[in-house]
């Protein structure tokens, strides 16, 4: 019998905001336990909730970015559940009149083909405290610093197919938010979270079957894997007679595997109700049209832009628009240099080499675009050697200064008198005469040898594509 998956994901992301969703208290991460706190957060009797506007700012931007139909009027409402990192026994979140709906989220698959994933809505919520297991022996403590911090919960629908689409579309899901700003998206601290609904069916059936929902996944390797192998094991129980049960299941990252946390609810379960302390939020339509006019080109624009303005190909388009920063080093390095294909050849390259070595990215990377397109310059018309260019950013990076300068200072300039060039040549085919002898016998993967000896010979300042003809000719070939 033939299975097909069927998953939709839940994705909470956390909004970048200095204070918390209903009260004035700091969203900070790491801090000692429980001093980010108030009766607001602490659910005391008498506490009454406002709305932070930069919250609801960024949950604006979000929805434009995905695509949604953001609703002028959303409601805020209570969902009643009761866990010792929720004091108040309700979580403030939004249901039946949610900020948004009815998005698109496109990704490549791991076929390069594009595909779709609905959104069915994006609404705003606030976080809960965080239990720990294991700070107390024996015993559970709990953090309420989080108690409040604001969310957006992006629900997709049941579109994905595969463990691995479900990655991808993450991945591309994430770079789409760290676009537009409204999130760091740092798994590690819990920024970005993501819960994963698992139903499997025969191919070509319509209705669903029985889902289960998977939580506490920390990365996206992780949902990959654990939803691969809820996959198997719902395949397992319907092929041995079995029927697949609706519940929540935790994914253990040390262990590699999933268990049983709970019996899934529903949404009756959580008797939701509007909440009586908050009012609508209203937003005005020219907040709307104000803040869409306001949002940056989108990656997978800039990526197609990249493919016509500059030529590149969709790979090496992909690459540069990995992040807003590294896409706008790329451009002003193509506009100081005059010249898009070299100067992407650089930046994915010994620019992307040297930032990795230094722990930098395209924000913190010291090397001005003009220096790096100027440097770019210097290897175009043959003043020197794409090695010895590579020695110049190095020192770029480490002390600044002007490539010609650093050029001429270091002795660097490209030899190309023939004369000189062809004096190195003849030294290396006199000298190794076994190597010249095989390589006119046919060994012509032997060339490669002779000019990494001539080469060797100018001190690396020959230029490489002279040398290239006159050793050719010195060879006869």
């Amino acid at each position: 019998m033939s299975w097909e998956a069927v998953i939709g994901l839940e994705v909470h992301v956390q909004l970048r905001t200095e204070r918390k969703l209903f009260c004035g208290n700091r969203v900070v991460f790491g801090d000692a336990p429980n001093t980010h706190v108030c009766p607001v957060c602490l659910g005391l009797p008498g506490a009454l909730p406002t709305t932070n506007p930069q919250a609801v700012e960024l949950a604006l931007r979000t929805a434009l970015a995905l695509g949604c139909t953001v609703h002028l009027r959303s409601v805020w409402a209570r969902k009643n559940y009761f866990y010792p990192d929720l004091p108040k026994g309700y979580q403030t979140t939004q249901f039946e009149e949610p900020i948004a709906t009815a998005g698109l989220v496109a990704f490549d698959d791991a076929d390069g083909v594009e595909r779709v994933v609905r959104i069915t809505r994006a609404h705003m919520e606030e976080d809960a405290g965080k239990s720990i297991h294991d700070r107390i022996p024996g015993n559970t403590a709990v953090d309420l610093n989080r108690a409040g911090t604001p969310l957006v919960e992006i629900v997709t629908e049941p579109d994905l197919r595969s463990a691995a689409d479900a990655r991808a579309f993450l991945v591309s899901l994430k770079q789409l938010l760290e676009y537009v700003d409204v999130s760091d998206c740092n798994m590690e601290e819990g920024s970005l979270r993501v819960d994963a609904n698992v139903s499997v069916r025969t191919k070509g059936e319509t209705e669903l079957g029985a889902k289960t929902e998977i939580k506490n996944v920390n990365s996206f390797s992780g949902v990959e894997k654990a939803v691969e192998i809820e996959i198997a094991r719902q395949i397992e129980v319907l092929e041995a007679g079995g029927s697949v049960e609706q519940e929540t299941l935790l994914w253990d990252d040390h262990r590699g595997r999933l268990r049983s946390m709970r019996s899934k609810e529903d949404s009756h379960d959580y008797r939701y109700f509007p909440c009586p302390d908050l009012p609508p939020l209203v937003i005005e339509q020219a907040v709307v049209d104000a803040a869409r006019a306001q949002l940056p080109e989108l990656p997978r624009a800039r990526r197609d832009r990249f493919t016509d303005a500059y030529g590149l190909s969709v790979y090496d388009a992909g690459v540069l628009t990995q992040s807003v920063a590294t896409a706008d080093y790329f451009e002003a390095v193509a506009a100081a240099a005059g010249d898009s294909k070299a100067a992407a050849n650089w930046v994915m390259g010994p620019a992307q080499a040297l930032m990795n070595e230094r722990k930098e990215d395209a924000t913190t990377f010291p090397v001005a675009a003009a220096a790096l397109g100027e440097l770019i310059g210097l290897v175009a018309d043959g003043t020197v050697s794409d090695g010895a260019a590579k020695k110049v950013l190095t020192i770029l990076a480490e002390d600044g200064g002007s490539p010609k300068a650093i050029v001429e200072a270091q002795g660097l300039t490209q030899v190309r008198d023939d004369d000189q060039l062809a004096g190195w040549v003849s030294e290396v085919v006199e000298e190794l005469t076994d190597e010249v002898t095989r390589y006119r016998e046919g060994e012509t993967r032997l060339l490669g040898f002779l000019m990494g000896q001539v080469m060797k010979r100018s001190g690396g300042k020959a230029d490489p594509r002279r040398v290239n003809e006159l050793l050719r000719d010195a060879l006869g070939s």
